[in-house]
């Protein structure tokens, strides 16, 4: 098997690196537009072969997609990071061109491929990528409520002072500061309800740090974080080519389901060999609803973005 992460920058690398230690597949190929970095960093992962034991064969192209040929997934991690004080949503202008050309780039040499989406806007990227590209909505995956997810569990951890792996919780909607909705009422350590051991207070509180969650890294390091979205994407992609049938929220097209339709929206779904398998249905309540169809509004608003692009 054969799998192709585009964007050999920190979240790329990371995703690679991950798949390979992993042991996802044969051969992995790493794609890039400046000159050399693809090759150096699939080099140097090679080189830990002997001390990590993995025997994946990496490959390193610079913009020729002909490496990528019988790829089964592809990770598109592409476009320009956030700096401190960006949001993800002014990325679009500069990312949508990238996107779609590296999309169009990929179905061209490997017509059955999964794609899976990382690049911000994500919400808008992931829509972005299933239009440009027209093939089953079942094989485009923005990674983004994974993420969302694992950040909403750590801060719980914190402040229950336990295991993160004890924990189930679920981050829905738009993969943006304002968008995403941590989904507190559904939180569980273990068989107890998190409401249950924290107050209205502290989970307010926890879901607000969440929602900030990569803002926050943003400012303390200067630009997008990489280690855990390089593992949310990898965990992806393994369900995928494991067939592993786990459940994930990840943003999908809807039609119809949680009361959305024509969007790309953070739900939890299956995800097995063909992709996303089915979407699960939690069964909000009012509350949550609402704020799921106020985050479907500003993620429509910046897929309304792409209509004035000459892309």
């Amino acid at each position: 098997m054969k799998i192709t992460v585009v964007g050999a920058g920190a979240v790329g690398a990371t995703v690679a690196d991950n798949i390979a230690r992993k042991e996802l597949c044969q051969e992995l190929v790493l794609v890039d537009i400046k000159e050399g970095i693809a090759e150096g960093k699939a080099m140097d992962m090679m080189q830990t072969a002997t001390l990590l034991g993995s025997d994946t064969k990496i490959i390193g192209s610079t913009n020729d997609y002909s490496k990528t040929a019988g790829s089964h997934v592809a990770v598109i991690t592409s476009g320009i990071p956030r700096k401190p004080g960006m949001t993800r949503e002014e990325l679009i202008g500069t990312n949508a061109s990238i996107v779609k050309t590296v999309a169009e780039n990929l179905l061209k040499h490997s017509p059955d491929i999964i794609i899976v989406v990382i690049s911000n806007p994500m919400d808008t990227m992931t829509y972005l990528a299933l239009q440009a590209t027209g093939i089953p909505k079942h094989r485009i995956i923005g990674m983004g409520g994974i993420l969302d997810s694992s950040r909403f569990k750590y801060y719980l951890s914190q402040a229950l002072k336990c295991s993160p792996l004890d924990l189930h919780a679920v981050v829905i909607g738009g993969h943006g500061d304002t968008t995403m909705i941590p989904l507190t009422r559904l939180a569980f350590l273990n068989s107890h309800a998190v409401s249950n051991l924290l107050s209205a207070d502290e989970l307010k509180q926890i879901a607000a740090h969440t929602m900030v969650g990569g803002a926050t890294l943003t400012k303390l390091i200067g630009t997008s974080a990489w280690y855990a979205p390089g593992a949310a994407g990898a965990a992806l992609v393994e369900s995928i080519v494991r067939d592993e049938k786990k459940v994930f929220p990840c943003c999908v097209a809807l039609d119809g389901e949680y009361g959305q339709k024509d969007i790309c929206l953070g739900v939890p779904v299956v995800i097995g060999k063909n992709g996303w398998e089915k979407i699960v249905d939690y069964h909000l309540n009012a509350e949550e609803q609402e704020a799921f169809n106020k985050s479907a509004d500003a993620v429509r608003a910046m897929n309304d973005v792409l209509k004035t692009l000459s892309i």
